[in-house]
């Protein structure tokens, strides 16, 4: 028996093999969209992929499980309060899949979802570890305010964190404390507040460290996991849909992407996406174009501020990186969005203004300053007392509310989402400056 770790550090997602070596039969759990990975894992291991479960469906990325099925041939299990719209096998509390020596059993945790079941791993009678999806984390529980909107499966989020206090503390923390706990997310998820970073932990390392396994009553609990949850990117809802209904095939729909000749291609009505560097874009780039530079969350934030139903062009400096970040774009589910690609290298159409930071030091109050770090970043270490915080992904949708009579300067935490935020309001605002404080914030957010 072996468990292998598949890990996408971009959305901090892990997936889960389970092979039986005796029986040469590979079990899925929580598959990423691209199921090559997995297929060259059953090759090498001269192996079949006789299953894949789906701990819920994911609001954070798309999951390869249909496809599988229709390269492979393996059953699908996922609880039947999913209501999956493609071919599956119910898999809730008192159902098992054996392989050899192997019994994974299934057990109802609803918490984060409605629709959440753990999955038990027995080896030759004794419990030896359990792949918790979004309910157990390491240092952490998935948050409960997801699926007030996300789908025909929706729960109120006080109503899901008492089923979490349930399911921690009557299922899951019922488990030997050898037992190993295997998350489907690491730190950086945006399905919860306060990972640690670590891979696995046991039950009993939980049970001690874990801050929401604590003894506490269950209005305490309801009070703590609800309060300071980070915020829900636009892509969340759909992927949760998405996942309901079996994403597309990986290969097919990528190749469907057409590949622009030149600029005078692209509608003026499509947003643009440029992902070169902050660098290149200032120097020139396209009217209105968004600077989401090719990066490790890339994802995330074209999740964040591009909206389920909108198109969009992307635009890149070379082929290889388009490649890239397509596969990128492709794993929220977003690669259906994408009107077509461009290679640009360079045009000087449309050229940023650069920030003179020792003026904008000694003279702060000539400034509009614009904090689009989230509301919880400002809260805890606030850097400028007059800035207006507008959250990056709500920056396109509130542009009117910044002052238009001085010129603008935007700030995040290190640069990437400052980047982004000015692009986003040079193209809107043509009326003043907008100035971009990039990295030099560092030398104020001390």
């Amino acid at each position: 028996m072996k468990i292998e770790q598949f890990e996408d550090k971009g959305l901090a997602h892990y997936a889960y093999a389970v092979i039986s070596e005796s029986t040469k039969e590979i079990i899925l759990i929580d598959p990423a969209r691209d199921p090559q990975p997995y297929l060259n894992y059953a090759h090498a291991h001269q192996a079949r992929i006789t299953g894949v479960i789906e701990t819920h469906p994911h609001a954070d990325f798309v999951s390869s499980h249909l496809e599988l099925h229709q390269l492979t041939g393996a059953t699908i299990y996922v609880s039947k309060q999913v209501g999956a719209d493609y071919p599956h096998q119910a898999f809730d509390e008192g159902s098992s899949i054996t392989l050899g020596n192997i019994t994974l059993r299934a057990i109802n945790t609803p918490g984060h979802s409605p629709d959440s079941i753990s999955v038990v791993l027995n080896y030759n009678g004794q419990d030896l570890a359990v792949f918790t999806g979004d309910t157990l984390f390491i240092g952490d529980v998935g948050r409960p305010d997801l699926r007030e909107k996300a789908s025909d499966v929706t729960a109120k989020r006080e109503e899901l964190a008492r089923q979490m206090y349930y399911s921690t503390r009557e299922k899951l923390m019922k488990l030997d404390d050898a037992v190993v706990v295997y998350p489907a997310h690491g730190a950086g998820t945006l399905c919860g507040k306060a990972l640690r970073l670590a891979n696995s932990s046991t039950i009993g390392e939980e049970r001690k460290s874990n801050y929401a396994l604590q003894d506490m009553s269950e209005e305490e609990f309801v009070q703590l996991i609800t309060a300071d949850q980070p915020f829900i990117p636009k892509y969340f809802s759909f992927n949760v849909r998405l996942n309901k209904q079996g994403a597309p095939a990986y290969n097919k729909s990528i190749s469907a992407i057409p590949l622009l000749n030149s600029k005078k291609d692209l509608a003026k009505e499509i947003i643009i996406i440029d992902i070169r560097d902050q660098e290149s874009f200032k120097a020139g780039h396209l009217p209105c174009a968004i600077n989401l530079q090719n990066g490790v969350k890339f994802e995330t934030w074209l999740g964040s501020i591009v909206g389920s139903e909108e198109q969009f062009y992307l635009v890149a400096a070379t082929a290889t990186e388009l490649e890239v970040v397509i596969a990128k774009t492709a794993k929220i589910g977003y690669e259906q969005n994408i009107k077509g690609v461009l290679i640009l290298p360079k045009t000087t159409e449309v050229q940023a203004p650069a920030i003179d930071v020792a003026d904008f030091r000694e003279n702060q109050e000539n400034y509009t300053i614009v904090d689009v770090r989230n509301a919880a970043e400002v809260k805890e270490k606030p850097v400028f007392a007059a800035s207006l915080n507008i959250p990056l992904p709500e920056l396109r949708e509130r542009t009117a509310e910044i002052p238009l009579d001085k010129p603008i300067v935007v700030h995040c935490a290190g640069g990437y989402r400052s980047a982004a935020g000015s692009s986003i309001l040079q193209g809107a605002l043509t009326r003043v400056p907008v100035l971009d404080l990039s990295e030099a914030i560092n030398q104020f957010n001390k």
